[in-house]
């Protein structure tokens, strides 16, 4: 049935891949991303802040439902990040500490609910991932329809099955399958670079002259007093 459906998972990135992007901020992914994708800036970490990685398992479900959401729990791998397309619902909570300590205990990497949460206190002040666009004491309903293992979006951001889900303070970002290799090159290189730059900021040596030469390119005029 259309809407009401569990796929199989064909591919993830690997281990390999998620532990290589460990300490790379996701600003500076962002960046090397063109600044064109995003999660939202409605989906906020609810827990201590402890950064996010790993492959996706997508749930697509119904505003305040959760039944394709426990389903995922169980059919999840170690390391695995679900990510939960809840329309962006905030009647009901779709998780709450019930559900994540499940998730922690079965080695679940992170869960991400386009929608609500509740157990606030009790996540928050844990170190388990956990990302959501707000909180409400109403219970989930478990009736259906969902999906799992299909192409969701968070804001237009695209997360298929299987690509890397990464998170930090600032939000969280998809990186297609296909294309870690290539943005962990560039996001190193980014990270090296902005690294530097906080070295010569703090020795005061920081060269601030491409300011001046962008304003003349665009035709900026300095009047003078």
């Amino acid at each position: 049935m259309i809407g009401f459906q569990i796929h199989p998972r064909a591919r993830a990135v690997s281990k390999e891949t998620v532990d290589k992007f460990n300490g790379i901020p996701v600003a500076n992914i962002s960046d090397c991303m063109s600044r064109m994708t995003a999660g939202g800036a409605h989906l906020l970490p609810m827990h201590d802040g402890s950064p996010l990685a790993g492959p996706a398992l997508t749930v697509r479900t119904r505003p305040g439902d959760n039944l394709l959401v426990h389903k995922a729990l169980d059919l999840a791998q170690p390391g695995d990040v679900i990510v939960v397309d809840a329309g962006g619902d905030l009647t009901n909570a779709i998780i709450g500490e019930i559900m994540t300590s499940y998730a922690q205990s079965r080695g679940i990497a992170g869960i991400v609910i386009n929608g609500a949460i509740r157990d606030s206190g009790a996540i928050r002040s844990g170190s388990f991932p956990v990302y959501a666009a707000g909180v409400t004491h109403r219970g989930p309903y478990k009736d259906g329809p969902g999906e799992i293992n299909c192409v969701i979006a968070l804001d237009g951001m695209t997360i298929a099955p299987g690509d890397l889900v990464l998170g930090d303070e600032d939000g969280l970002l998809s990186i297609p399958f296909e294309q870690t290799e290539a943005l962990y090159q560039a996001a190193s290189s980014k990270h090296e670079l902005e690294t530097r730059m906080l070295a010569d900021i703090a020795a005061g040596t920081l060269d601030t002259s491409w300011v001046d030469a962008r304003l003349k390119l665009l035709g900026c005029v300095e009047t003078q007093a």
